[in-house]
């Protein structure tokens, strides 16, 4: 990894006239800011279905794709869909922030407009599509239509029959709902479809594609569903532990998470078959792949599923490399940066380094004075990934006004913080001026918001994941801004472009490359 530097910015953040960030021209536009501000690297956050909470790290499918990124104005060009039906639907009253409920409504009435007509004329490659992704899609739609079947209770409340699999009734439900099926295969084919044509446009732009794959899956998915046997259940398939994290300074009753645990002594005899499947899958969807709380595979703490609290929980042991040594010996060499945040004790450290794999450093944990602090600038080393803050963090500005006096003192001595310059690109300047070799900066730090833009507060529900840009903030004079600290601090890309700001900008750079280039090709 080359000193570079990126942006976090999730597709459903993006601005879009149909409630929610997608994958059509916002999105590109996207990547033409990042190639003018200098950026090598776009980060988002999981893009599977979201489930309950509307977390994107809580989702019926760790292969599927989210149907609320399918763009619909490239479903008119295709003529699925008319512009008139796409603009008569609700899609919220707040152009920056996605109204979920109303999503959900409006989204998939307008997908089965679609459907209708796409069923009268099915595209040849659809079949082929289904057919090369069975392995997942297959059980993925049939569980889809089952819990639209059901009301959309979770499958473990489902008649034993169909919660258990049995062959019988798994080929009854296969017939009896083939209609509603198929429209989840064409939403994934949709999906998919667009993300290849999107990630193509990316990366033929200098520009790479970060993506997040959380360690744990969501008990209500088409994952353990299909795969009960690889995952911590009892007899009558209900979690016997579940996923979380232990009490610490900033909270109590630590995290409750309620994810289904994995059965690692099952996945080892089968040679983690399921995981090479997951990161094989992830690999190819991305360009690198962020493991979101690495530790967890060197020990993993496990609470009882009855419980309400994650105080009673346990430590125990991961797989550690085995999982790694035996992805690589399948898979080839990782293109992986690891999440190794949290409680972290000198086996996860050793599993980090044994890895090989850069891990995270993040700007807003360096001046905690409630802890100590290996997050200062001057300690990193060069392999890791620099953050001023994730998705889990206040934005630069909510922290400096939310944050301990001590800690905010802090920041402003050692990173010369003035308010003058605004304290967010003081602390932005800290991440790129480190010796890290990648910095991440979340978009809603470049564009100086306040905590209300803040995307997730962990152990909440009902007010995250719903920040979106909206027309206008994403500008060429702020790429500008931003090339030039990619120029100071040398983190532009090998193949540098020019700043935005359109033809009278660095004209003389402009001549000047040319005749170099010129001169290069004779």
């Amino acid at each position: 990894m080359t000193r570079s530097s990126g942006v976090l910015m999730h597709i459903s953040s993006l601005p879009s006239p149909y409630g929610i960030g997608t994958m059509g021209k916002e999105a590109r536009k996207f990547a033409d800011f990042l190639v003018k501000a200098g950026q090598r690297y776009w980060q988002i956050l999981p893009i599977c279905p979201t489930s309950y909470g509307d977390s994107p790290y809580q989702s019926f499918s760790s292969f599927a794709g989210n149907p609320y990124f399918i763009d619909l104005e490239y479903l008119c060009r295709e003529k699925l869909l008319t512009k008139k039906e796409c603009e008569s639907f609700p899609w919220g009253k707040k152009p920056g922030s996605v109204d979920y409920g109303v999503m959900y409504e409006s989204r998939y009435q307008l997908l089965k407009l679609a459907y209708a007509r796409f069923r009268k004329k099915e595209p040849e490659d659809f079949a082929v599509f289904c057919r090369q992704e069975a392995d997942w899609l297959d059980d993925y739609a049939l569980f889809m239509a089952l819990k639209d079947a059901n009301g959309g209770v979770a499958w473990f409340s489902w008649d034993k029959a169909l919660k258990t699999r049995q062959p019988e009734a798994l080929a009854a439900a296969r017939e009896s709902y083939a209609d509603d099926i198929r429209f989840y295969q064409m939403l994934q084919y949709l999906f998919f479809r667009q993300w290849r044509e999107l990630k193509a446009y990316v990366n033929e732009k200098g520009i790479e594609i970060i993506g997040d794959v959380p360690i744990y899956v969501a008990g209500d998915s088409a994952d353990v569903w299909a795969n009960p046997g690889q995952f911590y259940l009892d007899e009558k398939l209900d979690p016997i532990d579940v996923a979380g994290c232990p009490p610490d300074a900033f909270s109590a009753d630590g995290q409750l998470w309620g994810n289904p645990l994995f059965r690692w002594d099952v996945m080892k005899k089968d040679g983690y078959a399921w995981w090479t499947k997951r990161i094989a899958a992830m690999s190819k969807l991305y360009d690198i792949v962020r493991i979101d709380h690495f530790r967890g595979f060197d020990s993993y703490y496990a609470i009882p599923a009855k419980d309400t609290t994650a105080k009673n929980g346990e430590w125990r042991k991961g797989p550690g490399m085995d999982l790694f040594l035996a992805l690589e010996k399948k898979l080839g060499r990782l293109n992986i940066i690891v999440e190794d945040l949290g409680f972290l004790t000198p086996s996860v450290l050793k599993l980090v380094e044994d890895s090989g794999f850069p891990g995270m450093k993040v700007i807003q944990f360096a001046f905690d004075s409630r802890e100590g602090s290996d997050y200062l600038p001057h300690t990193y080393g060069r392999h890791c990934v620099v953050y001023t803050g994730t998705h889990d963090n206040d934005t630069l500005v909510g922290w400096m006004k939310t944050a301990p006096k001590k800690s905010v003192k802090f920041a402003k001595e050692y990173l010369n913080l003035t308010e003058e310059e605004g304290y967010h690109w003081g602390m932005m300047r800290g991440a790129w001026a480190s010796v890290g070799d990648l910095a991440i900066v979340p978009m809603q730090d470049l564009l100086g918001l306040g905590s209300k833009a803040r995307m997730n507060i962990p152990s909440t529900l009902g007010t995250n994941w719903k920040w979106r840009a909206v027309d206008g903030q994403i500008t060429n004079r702020l790429a500008k801004r931003v090339y030039k600290y990619m120029e100071m601090y040398g983190r532009l890309p090998e193949k540098p472009v020019a700043p935005a700001g359109g033809e009278d900008a660095k004209g003389s750079d402009k001549k000047e490359t040319k005749e170099k280039a010129e001169k290069k090709a004779k």
